[in-house]
């Protein structure tokens, strides 16, 4: 069946579909793809879609919990032959029906949603949810709601082993109009207050399948971590991203800089490898992107990625993760940008979080940024 499409920016072409037990999923065609038009339906007999979690609010820090008993059921390190992400065949009935070239599809067992479609009305309304910033702020013990969100798989290959950082760069420009795309479709569905993508690469970071894949979370809250950014943005100012760009751009912890781009060492590192990426100029999110901003982005990633893959012999395992303003805050102040870190601090040693930084938020860096940013430095441009 041929697919409905949209054609995107750098000629990706956008071509919707449903899974067999009504959850979206969207192709994302390479510019120039050899790939048909038509895609396959999918056929399975799937089980109902799980009921939405539950989250509850932790008293002590105000922090919202998803209790998301459906994920003990994810696939977990399946032999190659049985790959979930790869495309499907008579022996593998995995979750995406045809050959693809990025391929986006609602997870099975999600830690936030399902949430009502305004299209089909295939999943269920949520029965408690949210009623808005107040209502979640709102103190008092034993306090729940409904997990009303979204949590997307972003397939970058239909490759069964890589990473982002394998991928070419017109795949890479694929993948980074998906991103776009996704986080416009998300940012619009009720209740959503932030979208996040995310790459966590390695069985050291928890990773349970070796297909080369991210995934998109869009939460019904902002976030413990952007509270704390945007709590820095009141009490530094409105321009801080700016003045961190500029202020990163004139001392020695620059890895890569581009026209559009600069990464860097953060000068207060918490981790042995912790690299930032960031726009020049102010984006809130991967929607305000230009076209040159995008190109370029597709390039210097990639050149990121391979610089940490060679710090060492074998490839680092790391959590990528992608930092946007929330839907309906900060638009004009909370800067889009990468946060890459990883828990190597040697060939063979992780830096676990133990006490200090596991109970009490207190971190201690093992290296010192100037330091970490040189051997980068030299790994980017080898």
């Amino acid at each position: 069946m041929e697919a409905p499409a949209t054609t995107l920016g750098a000629g990706v072409v956008k071509r919707a579909a449903r899974l067999a037990d009504g959850r979206e999923l969207i192709y994302y065609d390479d510019p120039g793809t050899t790939l048909p038009a038509e895609r396959r339906i999918d056929e399975r007999a799937l089980a109902p879609r799980p009921e939405t979690a539950t989250m509850r609010r932790d008293v002590l820090t105000g922090d919202w919990i998803s209790m998301a008993a459906a994920r003990q059921n994810r696939a977990f390190l399946p032999p190659a032959e049985l790959d979930p992400l790869a495309p499907q065949s008579p022996a593998n009935p995995s979750e995406v029906p045809s050959l693809y070239d990025v391929a986006v599809f609602e997870n099975r067992s999600p830690s936030f949603g399902p949430a009502l479609d305004l299209a089909t009305g295939d999943a269920p309304a949520a029965a408690d949810p949210p009623l808005g910033p107040d209502d979640l702020d709102t103190p008092g013990l034993g306090r729940s709601r409904t997990s009303v969100g979204r949590c997307e798989v972003v397939c970058f290959s239909p490759e069964r082993t890589g990473s982002f950082g394998t991928q070419s760069v017109t795949r890479a420009r694929t993948v980074i109009e998906a991103w776009a795309d996704r986080t416009a479709a998300l940012a619009a569905l009720p209740g959503i207050r932030q979208v996040f993508p995310f790459e966590n690469r390695g069985e050291q970071i928890g990773v349970t399948l070796h297909h080369p894949h991210g995934q998109i979370y869009a939460y019904p809250y902002v976030t413990p971590r952007t509270r704390l950014l945007l709590q820095a943005i009141e009490r530094e100012g409105a321009d801080l991203f700016e003045r961190i760009v500029a202020f990163e751009e004139q001392g020695p912890r620059v890895v890569l800089e581009a026209d559009h781009w600069i990464a860097y060492v953060p000068f207060a590192a918490r981790w042995p490898v912790e690299v930032h990426l960031a726009p020049r100029r102010h984006a809130p999110d991967f929607t305000a992107l230009t076209d040159p901003e995008r190109d370029e982005l597709a390039t210097v990633y990639l050149r990121l990625l391979q610089g940490v893959d060679r710090l060492y012999d074998t490839p680092t395992p790391y959590i990528a993760a992608w930092h946007q303003a929330p839907v309906d805050v900060a638009r004009d102040s909370a800067r889009l940008h990468l946060q890459l870190t990883s828990p190597r601090r040697a060939a063979d040693k992780l830096k676990y979080l133990a006490g200090s930084e596991s109970a009490m938020g207190a971190w201690i860096g093992d290296i010192p940024p100037e330091q970490a940013a040189a051997r980068l430095r030299e790994a980017v441009g080898a």
